[in-house]
């Protein structure tokens, strides 16, 4: 049986024992709250624990483990590091109250240090039992694997006194997860002579000091720490006679993150090399011994097409998560900036008088050429108190996946999407003729927003259909990007960017400028490529298919391509943002 709080607060005052800390709240953001706990988010979890320990991986939200997303989302408090919670902010509850935590440089392996501003774990688990004692669930949350952190063996072994029930979830190691992905499988050389595995700290302070005994030839070892301390790492490793001057170092910064960084060099050069990695701060990952080498053969992570490259996407995130996923497939970074928005119609009476029409049999078929269509009829319905069994006995038709998609999220199958093209001409290319045979109603019920063309009306009126062209949403402008961004993209900051219509070139010119000449321009279809070559862009990539997994894809074969061309020839591989030419490349396929 867990103890009153008074007792646990009486407990953990005792194990303070003057520590010269202050007693209440000292870490910045360290405080209570008078909210109560959300009794839904006690039941998600499936546990008694109101304290759960989580090991948050290497950096990349998606090696959490499924234990950890489930607690982060049911969790009233949140305790971690400024950084760990940007970057896991889509699994957190969003009414969490997010407690920040600075380790000092020693505080575990695996997590960022060189703090100003640290508690010791008594007086951080006095503040987290506080919350804990007003029934509110909390996660404290740390990088990597809590197994190898010592302040979290300390902060567990205060509730394990106090009587406190919790629970530790395990978290994909840092130390052994980034030189995985630096290329440096550990097994390698741990089967022939093992592995080491120390704190950037604790090697930097081992010089003068009796070392552990030098470093066989199939010996690695590993650090992790704050990357000011790797200068002073590299010196100790020497000093002590633990490793030669001219054994192997690899440095990885963000490790599994498509920003990561990996530096090779030798233990004399490394401070040297390594000085840009140095310079950014942050945590490091160095791997010290023969294991390196293998980086040369097994490197996967840095070598993926687009590793590291900038790609602006003028969506929104909502619209533009599917082909953002992609893009992080290939290594790309993907920043998203939205060039339409979406209003309702000036007059909604059509609007209204065509779902009527649904209802009432009035239609024979639904065209939707967009999700923002699907949207717009969703919405609608929903007023009306209709679902999509209002679409009982009427055929639809849909342009591309994305709005069949959105369609089949309704509770709408499709009936007819194109074999071909995604396009309007490509859906009147299979649509049928209207047939007063076996067609009872000769009429067909087209959404679309204010500025479309009339390709697919005029097709149809050929086919012998009438067409109801009824304006489902207003697309405008949407607002400027801020002005680091619209730089960025006149600038050649960013290394490609993806125009998926027309109206986005259009309105990507107007609110943020023209892209650089450097920067790749990569289009959905011919007639976004003419919009972009009227507009002074030459095109680069061309999708196949005018889908948005398609013209990530081309992007990706146009970088790959790039890549071993360069190679072949014996010369870096550089970003187009990293380097200027004086004219544009001519995609091969155009």
């Amino acid at each position: 049986m867990s103890r009153p709080v008074s007792e646990l607060l009486e407990v953990l005052d005792g194990a303070k024992g003057g520590a010269g800390t202050t007693d209440g709240g000292g870490e910045a953001g360290m405080v209570t709250t008078t909210r109560r706990g959300s009794a839904s988010a006690l039941d998600s979890c499936g546990t008694t624990a109101l304290l759960a320990f989580v090991g948050a991986g290497p950096g990349d939200p998606e090696l959490l483990t499924l234990r950890a997303v489930a607690l982060l989302e049911g969790a009233d408090v949140v305790a971690a590091e400024t950084g760990l919670v940007e970057r896991l902010r889509k699994h957190i509850n969003p009414d969490a109250l997010i407690v920040p935590v600075v380790e000092n440089e020693r505080g575990e392996l695996g997590e960022l240090g060189d703090a100003t501003v640290s508690l010791t774990p008594a007086s951080r688990m006095k503040n987290l039992l506080g919350e804990v004692a007003a029934g509110r669930r909390v996660v404290r949350l740390t990088s990597g694997d809590p197994g190898l952190s010592g302040v979290v063996a300390a902060e567990a072994a205060l509730c394990a006194k106090a009587g406190v029930v919790y629970e530790i979830v395990p978290g994909v190691a840092v130390s052994t997860a980034v030189p995985l992905y630096a290329g440096i499988p550990l097994g390698r050389s741990s089967g022939q002579g093992g592995v080491r595995i120390r704190s950037l700290a604790d090697v930097a302070d081992s010089a003068g000091k009796p070392g552990a005994g030098p470093l066989n030839t199939h010996e690695t070892l590993v650090m992790v720490g704050p990357a000011h301390l790797l200068e002073a790492a590299a010196a100790a490793l020497q000093a002590t006679g633990l490793a030669k001057a001219t054994t192997p170092v690899s440095v990885t910064a963000d490790g599994s993150l498509t920003t990561q960084r990996t530096v090779v060099s030798t233990l004399a050069r490394v401070a040297v090399e390594a000085a840009v990695l140095i310079a950014g701060g942050g945590e490091v990952v160095v791997v010290v011994g023969a294991a390196v080498a293998d980086r040369a053969a097994l490197s996967w992570y840095e070598t993926k097409p687009l590793f590291g490259w900038k790609v602006l996407v003028p969506r929104t995130k909502e619209q533009a998560e599917g082909l953002s996923t992609r893009l992080r497939g290939y290594g790309a970074v993907s920043h998203e900036v939205p060039t339409i928005a979406v209003e309702p119609p000036r007059t909604p009476q059509q609007m209204e008088r065509a779902v009527k029409g649904l209802v009432t049999g009035r239609y024979e078929w639904v065209a939707f050429t967009s999700q923002n269509a699907v949207k717009a009829i969703r919405e609608k319905f929903e007023e009306y108190g209709l679902d999509a069994r209002a679409f009982a006995g009427i055929k639809v038709a849909a342009v591309g996946e994305a709005t069949a998609a959105a369609l089949v999220a309704f509770g709408v199958q499709p009936d007819l999407t194109p074999s071909g093209d995604q396009s309007a001409a490509g859906l009147l290319e299979d649509f049928p003729a209207y047939d007063p045979v076996f067609d009872p109603i000769e009429r067909v019920f087209l959404p679309r927003a204010d500025i479309a063309t009339d390709t697919l009306i005029a097709g149809l009126i050929e086919l012998g259909w009438e067409v109801d062209d009824v304006t489902a949403y207003r697309t405008v402008r949407a607002a400027p990007p801020p002005a680091e961004v619209r730089e960025a993209i006149k600038g050649g900051g960013f290394d490609a960017v993806l125009f998926t219509s027309s109206s986005t070139v259009r309105n990507l010119v107007g609110i943020a400028g023209k892209p650089h000449a450097a920067t790749v321009i990569a289009c959905i279809g011919p007639q976004t490529a003419k919009t972009a070559e009227e507009h002074g862009l030459r095109v680069d990539v061309l999708a196949p298919s005018a889908s948005v997994v398609a013209l990530a894809d081309a992007l990706a074969d146009f970088g790959q391509t790039r890549r071993v061309s360069a190679l072949a020839a014996g010369e870096p591989v550089y970003r187009p943002s990293e380097r200027r030419p004086g004219g544009r490349r001519r995609s091969s396929a155009r």
